[in-house]
């Protein structure tokens, strides 16, 4: 019913949908109670110990009469004690702490599938490689870069992407074998 191309489209709208759906709050005339705070920090003051105190409060009512509560100290030295205290109005965004979160396990988990595709579908991918082999000898390695050096039929043409991938990575080991091979011809030429 859906061609290919189709089915890879539709799973991204999808995926925003039900992202949109989760994430967004419902109607609401004011922010979560968890979204607002007013924070106090009182150093000690006397015999009092110092102190925080949190209040879910709007931002003009953020000062020390109306967050301390109860007021530690008696009323003439309320005015002291307050000016002591430092009080702080403090937002967040929850909507904003879940979209960061979804995207981070999203990438994880993408990530995570890879490394399963990678462990249990790439070695039933792979062929044998000649190149793996180590070099014991000089004639061992000579005989392996023979036999990578035979070129491929001119006709063959790399049809799939693996293929593409899968032959860049052959030129690479040929060229990794054949450095080697020069750098152990050096070290005998120097001995």
């Amino acid at each position: 019913m859906f061609t290919p191309s189709s089915r890879n489209s539709v799973s991204p709208v999808l995926l925003l949908v039900l992202l949109g759906c989760v994430l967004c709050p419902p109607a609401q005339a004011s922010k979560s109670s968890e979204d607002i705070r007013c924070k106090c920090i009182c150093p000690p003051y006397r015999n009092i110990s110092g102190h925080i105190y949190n209040k879910n409060v709007s931002q003009k009512d953020c000062n020390c009469l109306h967050v301390v509560e109860p007021m530690p100290v008696p009323g003439n030295d309320v005015e002291a004690y307050c000016l002591l205290c430092e009080c702080k109005y403090e937002e967040r965004s929850t909507t904003t702490i879940k979209v960061i979160i979804i995207v981070y396990l999203s990438v994880v988990g993408a990530l995570l599938l890879y490394m399963a595709f990678l462990v249990l579908v790439d070695p039933l991918i792979r062929k044998p490689d000649p190149y793996t082999q180590p070099l014991h000898n000089e004639e061992d390695s000579e005989d392996t870069h023979s036999l990578a050096a035979v070129p491929s039929l001119p006709g063959a043409r790399a049809n799939t992407v693996l293929e593409r991938v899968e032959g860049a990575q052959q030129r690479w080991k040929r060229q990794v074998q054949e450095q080697r091979k020069t750098v152990f011809d050096r070290h005998k030429m120097l001995s």
